[in-house]
């Protein structure tokens, strides 16, 4: 089973999904993630706490999945343009899939998303 943080990061993410940053309300992450709502403060300290760490969350997730593309491409004996062309495709794909990603990566984070970290 994941841990709390774990939980608490993704039912953050999932309410993302259905209202804008400043309409998530720790008392849903919690509930959503199954528990309490001091086990959430102990964890992230404040809302802003949860957004930092649910930003870096992402975009660590992003880099590791950056990192897997170029070696999964280098190991298959590719020469470094198609390389490229296999990041640049991995980061459209990730950008399209995730809103925070996008955010990250383009600066238009709206008022939908929490602010960057």
């Amino acid at each position: 089973m994941p841990a709390a943080r774990e939980l608490l990061l993704d039912a953050a993410f999932t309410a993302l999904g259905a209202r804008p940053w400043h309409g998530v309300r720790m008392v849903d992450v919690a509930a959503a993630a199954g528990v309490s709502r001091q086990t959430l403060y102990n964890e992230f300290g404040s809302k802003d706490g949860l957004a930092r760490a649910l930003v870096r969350r992402e975009a660590d997730s992003f880099l590791a999945g950056a990192e897997r593309s170029l070696a999964d491409t280098a190991r298959d004996g590719a020469d470094a343009g198609d390389c490229c062309a296999a990041l640049a495709l991995w980061t459209l794909r990730a950008a399209r899939a995730n809103p925070l990603v996008r955010a990250a990566l383009t600066g238009c984070r709206g008022e939908r998303l929490p602010a960057a970290a």
